[in-house]
């Protein structure tokens, strides 16, 4: 990891960069935002660790926990909740085994987002499966996309 940080860093110097770009690049080469490069980065440049939280937390870009190889994003907007967003969520968590609470599955292969608007609402409800749209998505539809990408 260090490795890694030590690269990002002399990017960092290189390019005059901020802590979005010190977040963005952490991201890419780890998929989420792991705690220890927070404080290594925070320890190396002298700025509190809450200054790369509080950026991390505002751009829904950013992740802090580990995501699943596999992401399914649901809209929760007001087409897509009025169609039946929140069945195809929790009949999704529930095929998944994702414990109340949580994102990803226990294996890191899915993660499944619920996100406020996709801006597709005249396909509504609509899910995204690997940034692939999946537009008037029901629950049979979803299954089947969940048993190929297994089988897979």
């Amino acid at each position: 990891m260090e490795e890694t940080l030590e690269k990002i860093l002399k990017t960092y110097h290189e390019n005059s960069g901020n802590i979005i770009t010190i977040l963005q690049d952490i991201e890419k080469n780890f998929g989420y935002i792991p705690e220890e490069a927070v404080n290594w980065f925070a320890k190396k440049l002298d700025i509190p660790a809450s200054h790369f939280y509080g950026v991390a937390t505002f751009y829904s870009q950013f992740h802090l926990k580990p995501r699943g190889k596999n992401i399914i994003t649901v809209c929760r907007g007001t087409a897509c909740h009025v169609k039946g967003s929140e069945r195809l969520i929790n009949r999704l968590c529930l095929e998944l085994d994702i414990p109340e609470g949580e994102e990803t599955t226990s294996d890191l292969k899915f993660t499944v987002e619920k996100v406020n608007c996709i801006g597709a609402c005249g396909i509504a409800p609509v899910t995204l499966i690997n940034n692939t749209v999946h537009g008037r998505m029901t629950i049979d539809k979803l299954i089947k996309e969940i048993k190929k990408i297994k089988s897979e």
